[in-house]
């Protein structure tokens, strides 16, 4: 997939990625709304491995968000397996020096597309972390409903916390 945006170009990971991959995604404002399979520090190493990883998965669900012919962030969707088959969680980060540019809502809608009429989803869905209220933010901004909140759901970073989850459906 390569789809030109106005803010952003989400394409697939390639090798060549791995240091602008590293130096934007190795930043705890990042790592700290994400899940701790998402690691911390992040090298090079972690890099490679993603790239890797993000490439073999058939169909390809995860993409790099590309400003200015760099990859600065990823967006991504986990297909539901059973009877869960029409639905795809929906995640994404993007690197601190280019939030607030509504680049992650003109990704996310155009994934949200994507999802719908290409792999033919009727449901996708994103948990965001109770403290990351921009993020909630950003899927209200791109069509997502607040469904409600799931208390305790989260262990992270020695805390546990509430998350709020959000959907849309295929119209």
């Amino acid at each position: 997939m390569h789809l030109t945006l106005t803010t952003c170009t989400i394409r697939y990971w390639q090798l060549g990625d791995e240091l602008a991959l590293a130096k934007h995604a190795n930043n705890y404002n990042i790592w700290i709304n994400l899940r701790n399979s998402f690691p911390y520090p992040y090298t090079l190493q972690d890099a490679q491995n993603w790239i890797i990883l993000a490439n073999a998965i058939e169909p390809v669900t995860n993409f790099a968000l590309e400003v200015n012919g760099e990859a600065v962030g990823g967006i991504g969707l986990v297909l539901q397996p059973d009877v869960y088959s029409k639905s795809a969680e929906i995640g994404y980060w993007l690197s601190e020096i280019y939030w607030n540019r509504g680049i992650v809502t003109e990704a996310l809608k155009a994934m949200t597309k994507y999802g719908f009429e290409i792999l033919k989803l009727e449901r996708m869905y994103a948990a965001v972390f109770d403290w990351n209220l921009k993020s909630a933010r950003v899927l209200e901004k791109a069509g997502y409903h607040f469904e409600g909140k799931l208390l305790k759901s989260v262990y992270k970073n020695g805390q546990l916390i509430d998350s709020l989850l959000y959907a849309t459906t295929k119209e």
